[in-house]
């Protein structure tokens, strides 16, 4: 089957901005027949560490907002907590990044909403019965949400090659138990050469699975249940994540989240991806190197595969920006997410999400 995805350059005029250009989209996409009045919105965003400028621009998200409650929702911005130790890692310290960044309510007009609570506990568990997860464990918030509109800023991965509206669902909804699972399904690691046996991670430790043995800080990965806790309060950042090995089990493991938390919320999503500064690495990282591709636009679509698709194939069409990382991989319709990521099977996703059910990788590209 295939799917329908919009899509808007980033050429303006004086009578047509691009704000103008990005609600016409929307429109297009099918706004209206997902939500509906006195819908929950969550729209599903990355705030962007601090250091980090790539993050989409607080305007566009005021403008999205603004469509939302012209179709009878109430909208709310939202994200879940990291896993690991940044200037996201509890919902305080988020709020605060979103706020120093330019999501202040006065900015967008919509509250922001912390999807997995204070420190990243606050979670559902959705029973899914696949391959990898029987059930996966999402941030609550996002779970009650009548609707979620995903806005995500497309961009290369360091572990899953690109991320995109896919990504933007299935790990940045997911609480921090449910990214460690898809990072790594097992327990964290303690760098002995960094401890020094303050305790801190033990006295946090809500599974009691630490003990101190020797000064040396212990993990029982029996007892442990993933929280990732122990990495946040850990201030030698001798407590790491034990990363997966796999390449496609990780990918396989994200689509499933992703799977979990659409999984009730049929018919009730959107999804908008904007491909303009499209830096080599996440936007969890508190810089961002120069765009490998230039500007090309903003795609719309109710189908998440469809979407990330097309957003591959339009950042691949282009050739290389001079001065980015890329040095193969360079001209017009070579694989620039490979020439990045080359020991990375980013397509796997796509394909595993089409089997999930997820959507379509096939799709027709209208231009409004």
């Amino acid at each position: 089957m295939t799917s329908t995805v919009y899509f808007i350059d980033f050429k303006a005029t004086y009578t047509d901005s691009t704000v103008k250009k990005l609600r016409r989209l929307i429109d297009n996409a099918g706004l209206n027949s997902c939500v509906k009045e006195r819908d929950l919105v969550a729209l599903k965003l990355h705030f962007g560490e601090l250091g980090n400028t790539a993050f989409i621009r607080p305007v566009y998200i005021r403008h999205i907002v603004e469509m939302v409650k012209q179709s009878g929702g109430v909208p709310f911005l939202t994200d879940a907590n990291t896993l690991y130790a940044g200037s996201r890692g509890n919902a305080v310290d988020h709020l605060n990044t979103a706020v120093s960044n330019g999501f202040a309510h006065p900015v967008v007009e919509a509250p922001l909403v912390i999807a997995d609570g204070l420190r990243g506990k606050t979670e559902t568990a959705v029973e899914i019965n696949k391959k990898q997860f029987k059930e996966v464990y999402v941030g609550t918030e996002v779970i009650s949400a009548d609707a979620i509109i995903s806005a995500a800023h497309f961009k290369g991965h360091e572990l899953s090659g690109f991320g995109g509206a896919l990504k933007n669902i299935g790990m940045g909804c997911a609480s921090r138990r449910g990214k460690m699972e898809q990072h790594s399904g097992i327990g964290p690691k303690v760098t002995k050469k960094k401890c020094i046996g303050c305790g801190d991670c033990a006295e946090h430790c809500a599974s009691g699975a630490i003990e101190i043995v020797d000064e040396i800080a212990q993990i029982d990965n029996e007892k442990c249940i993933g929280c990732g806790e122990c990495i946040l309060v850990c201030q030698q950042e001798a407590i790491q994540i034990q990363w997966a090995k796999s390449g496609g089990e990780f990918l396989e493991r994200m689509m499933e989240y992703t799977l979990g938390v659409l999984k009730n919320k049929t018919g009730k999503t959107l999804y908008i991806n904007f491909i303009n500064h499209v830096s080599p690495a996440c936007d969890c990282v508190p810089y961002n190197d120069a765009p490998i591709v230039r500007d090309i636009g903003i795609v719309a679509s109710t189908d998440p595969v469809a979407i990330d698709q097309a957003s591959v194939d339009l950042v691949n069409q282009e050739p290389a920006l001079a001065g980015s990382c890329l040095s193969s991989h360079t001209d017009a319709g070579a694989d620039k997410f490979r020439g990045v990521y080359p020991r990375i099977d980013y397509a796997h996703q796509l394909v595993y999400a089409e089997e999930l059910g997820l959507g379509s990788r096939e799709y027709e590209l209208v231009k409004i």
